[in-house]
């Protein structure tokens, strides 16, 4: 098979779909930093200092458990205000922009930094963490954690 677009590689995807997936990532990955600094900006306009986000997941499920919204060390919570929010969509060059509510806003960005990092994370034992949006420092840090079921098997022969 000499066309590109259904010559299977070595991994068994064609590599027209996998020019697709790599031009889907890299649009991803240049959204992420504008949907960060929006959603910080976000933030900041509401007197929120950091944003603390628990995640769990396994068994093929996870989801984020809470989101915490904090004015120093004060809980407050979250406005009822938007966030345009950039998407890639599969396929499409061009980015979908949205106006999503600062919770979901917040529940996104946590989201696809997963995705980016810890694709499957909430696969099999699953993995659990948080990540804090410090607005101050303009920093979204995650702290992730895998579980893993481990074996030691020993067999002795006399």
């Amino acid at each position: 098979m000499s066309d590109p677009n259904t010559s299977p590689l070595p991994g068994g995807l064609p590599d027209a779909y996998l020019e697709t997936l790599h031009a889907y990532d890299a649009l991803n990955a240049s959204l992420r930093v504008g949907n960060k600094v929006a959603l910080l900006a976000a933030l900041a306009s509401a007197g929120i200092t950091h944003v603390v986000v628990s995640f769990d997941g396994y068994g093929d499920s996870g989801q984020i458990e809470t989101v915490e919204a904090r004015a120093s060390h004060a809980p407050v919570e979250l406005p009822d205000t938007s966030v345009g929010i950039a998407e890639a969509e599969m396929g499409d060059p061009e980015p979908v922009t949205r106006d999503l509510p600062l919770g979901d806003a917040i529940e996104h960005l946590a989201y696809d930094c997963l995705a980016a990092t810890h694709c499957g994370w909430e696969n099999g034992d699953g993995a659990y963490g948080e990540f804090v949006f410090d607005v101050a420092a303009g920093t979204i840090t995650l702290d992730h954690n895998d579980r893993y079921t481990a074996v030691e098997t020993h067999n002795h022969s006399f």
